[in-house]
């Protein structure tokens, strides 16, 4: 059985393609899409953040820290 909330693939790819949902053309933000990470406007380049969705807030805050504590480390090691 289908999830009733989860959007069809045709509502996925018209949210993914509308302009209005792009700030500068490429920020995306979509407060009606739940993804955290949803795909590019050219899906075949990877994937891009939700900045509507707080989740996607927090999972960006957390690598950036990850990649900071990485480098950190590398460069306390020199």
């Amino acid at each position: 059985m289908e999830d009733q909330n989860k959007p069809s693939q045709q509502t996925l790819e018209k949210w993914s393609k509308d302009p209005d949902n792009w700030i500068w053309g490429i920020f995306y933000y979509n407060k009606e899409d739940n993804r955290i990470l949803p795909p590019k406007k050219n899906a075949s380049i990877g994937n891009t953040i939700n900045f509507a969705n707080p989740k996607s807030i927090l999972f960006m805050i957390g690598a950036l820290l990850f990649f900071a504590f990485v480098i950190f480390s590398i460069l306390k090691k020199q």
